[in-house]
């Protein structure tokens, strides 16, 4: 541990300030910088929170700020005085000694030193008289370097009256080299954080920035410095993460800061394994691949569910154990393993920057492999000699090489935005990996920010991927890709290779080479063998890189080969970025479509089935369980049930259309226009205009309205303002309403006669409002375009609260009810669309409204399919 106080700014932590004294606590800090906004929030006086902050080992070193109090006008400066003298009486309750004073921002204040360090010197002789000592950041109007800072306060001559240093400001304004001239007497507080670039106003944690922050520890130490070294990263991801995640990443960056000129950590050999979690779906998916990858399954675990492929000094374990937090048909990176030259110092490094150790449950003749958890679930072992292959019974099965891969050139992940600087902290301090700079690339569906980080000698590359501006899945159904690359000597070999034992190499456009031609003017032989085989193509002055890929394997996981030449060291043009991810997307869009040949059924998942959910992940929920469709609920219909407002909030909107786009799920229908006698059909004019904006197909009416003439009518408006929009607009006749059943809307549309108009059979309607299935079968066909599919228990509520509860709680999955649902639908027109609409309180609070989407289509396809 290093010899000064760590201390972190409690403005750095999301929470109550009881939260982030414990984080704080937890994380090992021995202090805190106490902002006055966490005071003034707090149900806790000054005097309870020095007691709190005692309890936990704690102590206030700094409180912060006080604004605008030199070179002021007279009557300004009195105020301030005088706010100064209620701070102090606060200090003196929270037993801190240090007050810190940005400089003026007034509008008010003028430009003069001298002003400033008389004013300063009165404010320095009343702290001085309470044993409290002003330390003075230079972040105002006039004072913005720490040079100017420290004229005034050599000027103020007084000792109570010091710097605070700041390294953001420091580095980005002066030439740091002259602190050392400053007394480390004068130096009353340190704040460490790092940015994007000098200029930049976003903070980020130590390590994670471009500035130099050893120069700057360097130049503060050197002056004799013994005070508190302060962490204030106020930044906005942060301060909504979990403050516990939050203070270790501080205190774990300051570690690694201030361990500069420390032995450093143990060499890295190489990748040694990559563990992926499978179940049955996926599992065989990956094996096929590997297999035509040139794998060879060459051992089988003898305790576990694990097998071992190998291919030269490349290996995936295969880990069918069950994985409780895996999707059905998910592949997915759970492990990985770099080789140390002394795994027993990486695990006590790991342990210093505060990773968790893994218990690992063995049996005793087993190796004794040691791993750390990784911020994003990974486990990361920390491999030495140990004759860990010798846990596996071999298969029989011998590595022939079919695939020329020669071993592991790198591995990519893949984080949400909010854990992307965790992780990256994570793999740099950690296994002491260099950072390179931060890359960001225009994707197809939004934009890509990646960081890789190597050892020093290239043998380990992990690679971080996140999506800055969006949430969710990046394309159909891939949440968070990861991949793994295998290194090759020769590139188009391998392909050749691989074509012949069938590996799923994912295709490449021709325009892709057409363009590439242009750019490079490659050789013809080469060129051609290139869009041959799929590879992608780069180069730079230190030499060429190719690579290709394979399709998307269980979801998430795919493989690369990639072939370096002379010293290349990056990873692609990113130019070749956009074109891999599209070729995914329409791999993966067309994987989902049933063949041809076989007979299918478009389902449609209805927002009420699901209505937790906001429409974004409405739209992930039903990629992953394998609708074709959604139905969003635009307006609420009871005050109770959540809103999500997309006709009125175009973030939302815009958030809604990426996921579609993405995802390739359609909007089958949007609802609820319930026109009363009280409502104009011209009101729901943007409620029609936002789903046509998204798509959408029909739109679902309800006429709860007892004048026959005056609801025909409004229909017959309604349709008239839909059909411009390419909109069909389907009556719903829930029983408990003024158009109760079939026949009450048969009458509605004939007299309406508009040729967008149709009727919407809801299952559960349908059977409780006793209509005719005689009568639904003489119906024009034209009239239906898709169906409410659900079953409700056997008998018919006797109140319209009872009609109305089931139908918005307690439906049921197709064939566990009353309702003859085989013959409903058998009076339908054939190919109609299902859309599942069974609303579940109960099993969704016990699974959640994403689970319960994939257990109604897996129902539903399980009875329908029954003969």
């Amino acid at each position: 541990m290093p010899s000064h106080r760590l201390t972190i700014a409690t403005g750095c932590l999301s929470g109550t300030l009881d939260d982030k004294l414990s984080a704080a606590a937890a994380a090992r800090f021995t202090g805190i910088e106490l902002f006055d906004r966490d005071l003034v929030a707090s149900s806790w006086s000054p005097r309870r929170i020095r007691q709190e902050c005692d309890r936990r080992g704690l102590s206030i070193d700094v409180y912060q700020p006080l604004r605008d109090v030199e070179a002021v006008p007279p009557d300004a400066f009195a105020a301030a005085l005088r706010r100064a003298e209620r701070t102090l009486d606060v200090l003196d309750q929270l037993g801190t000694t240090t007050l810190l004073v940005t400089a003026t921002e007034s509008a008010d204040a003028v430009d003069d030193d001298d002003l400033a360090a008389e004013h300063l010197h009165a404010l320095a002789d009343r702290a001085h008289r309470r044993g409290i000592r002003i330390a003075y950041e230079a972040s105002g109007r006039f004072v913005s370097s720490y040079r100017r800072a420290w004229r005034i306060v050599r000027a103020a001559d007084h000792p109570a009256l010091g710097l605070c240093l700041d390294s953001v400001r420091a580095l980005s304004t002066d030439d740091v080299a002259g602190i050392r001239v400053i007394p480390g007497a004068k130096i009353f507080h340190v704040r460490l954080a790092d940015a994007p670039r000098p200029d930049a106003d976003l903070r980020l944690l130590p390590g994670l920035g471009s500035l130099d922050l050893p120069r700057f520890t360097g130049a503060v130490l050197g002056t004799g410095y013994d005070g508190p070294l302060s962490l204030e990263v106020v930044n906005d991801v942060y301060r909504q993460a979990d403050p516990r995640h939050a203070a270790i990443d501080g205190m774990r960056s300051l570690l690694d800061l201030l361990s500069a000129g420390a032995p450093p950590p143990p060499g890295l050999t190489g990748h040694v394994f990559t563990e992926v979690a499978v179940d049955d779906l996926s599992g065989p998916a990956v094996a096929r691949a590997l297999t035509g990858l040139g794998f060879a399954h060459t051992g089988q675990h003898r305790s576990k569910p694990v097998q071992l492929w190998e291919q030269g000094s490349a290996r995936i374990l295969l880990n069918f154990a069950a994985q409780r937090t895996m999707a059905p048909g998910t592949a997915t990176i759970c492990a990985l393993a770099v080789g140390s030259t002394d795994p027993d110092e990486s695990v006590r490094r790991a342990e210093r920057l505060l990773a968790p150790v893994l218990p690992r449950l063995r049996r005793p003749e087993e190796a004794e492999l040691m791993s750390v958890a990784a911020p994003d679930g990974i486990a990361v072992f920390l491999v030495g000699n140990e004759p860990w292959r010798r846990d596996f019974d071999r298969t029989g099965t011998v590595d022939a090489g079919g695939g020329r891969i020669t071993g592991t050139d790198h591995i990519v992940l893949t984080d949400p935005l909010d854990d992307f600087d965790e992780t990256t902290l994570f793999y740099r301090t950690v296994l002491g990996l260099r950072a390179a700079a931060t890359t960001e690339i225009p994707a197809p569906f939004g934009l890509i920010r990646g960081r890789a980080a190597t050892d020093p000698t290239g043998r380990v590359r992990i690679i971080l991927n996140t999506a800055p501006l969006r949430r969710g899945d990046w394309a159909p159904v891939i949440p968070y890709p990861q991949h793994i690359a295998f290194r090759s000597d020769d590139a188009i070999a391998s392909a050749e290779a691989m074509h012949a034992l069938g590996a799923p190499v994912l295709r490449i456009p021709s325009n892709y080479y057409d363009d590439l031609d242009a750019r490079y003017d490659l050789a013809p032989d080469l060129l051609a063998a290139l869009r041959k085989h799929s590879i992608l193509y780069d180069r730079d002055a230190s030499g060429g890189y190719l690579h290709f890929y394979t399709e998307m394997l269980g979801s998430r996981v795919f493989f690369a080969v990639v072939q370096r030449l002379g010293g290349y060291t990056g990873y692609g043009d990113p130019a070749g970025v956009p074109v891999r991810m599209v070729a995914h997307r329409e791999s993966r869009l067309h994987s989902l479509r049933p063949p041809d040949s076989t007979p299918h059924r478009d389902y449609s998942l209805a927002h009420l089935t699901a209505l937790s959910l906001s429409p974004p992940e409405l739209v992930e929920a039903a990629a992953d369980a394998g609708y074709r469709y959604v139905g969003l609920r635009l307006t609420r219909v009871t005050r109770e049930e959540p809103h999500y407002p997309l006709a009125t909030d175009p973030a939302l909107l815009r958030t809604t259309k990426v996921r579609l786009a993405a995802t390739g799920i359609e909007v089958l229908d949007i609802e609820l226009a319930r026109i009363s006698p009280h409502d104009d059909p011209r009101d729901f004019q943007r409620f029609l205009d936002t789903g046509a904006e998204l798509g959408a197909r029909h739109v679902i009416t309800q006429l709860p309205d007892p004048d026959r003439a005056r609801k025909t009518d409004r229909f017959a408006q309604l349709c008239e303002l839909a059909r411009p929009l390419g909109l069909t607009v389907d009556l719903e006749f829930p029983s408990w309403t003024e158009t109760p059943d079939l026949g009450a809307a048969v009458r509605v549309l004939r007299g309406a006669d508009q040729p967008n108009a149709g009727i919407l059979v809801d299952l559960l309607h349908f059977a409780r409002s006793g209509s005719s299935l005689a009568d639904l079968r003489q119906l024009p066909a034209e009239w239906f375009h898709f169906v409410h599919v659900c079953d409700a228990p056997p008998g018919v509520p006797p109140t319209n609260e009872g009609l109305i509860h089931t139908a918005r709680f307690e439906r049921l999955f197709p064939g566990e009810g009353g309702i003859d649902v085989r013959g409903i639908l058998d009076a339908l027109p054939p190919g109609l669309p299902y859309a599942l609409e069974i609303p579940r309180a109960t099993l969704v609070a016990q699974v959640g409204g994403k689970e319960h989407a994939r257990l109604s289509i897996t129902a539903a396809r399980d009875y329908l399919s029954l003969p």
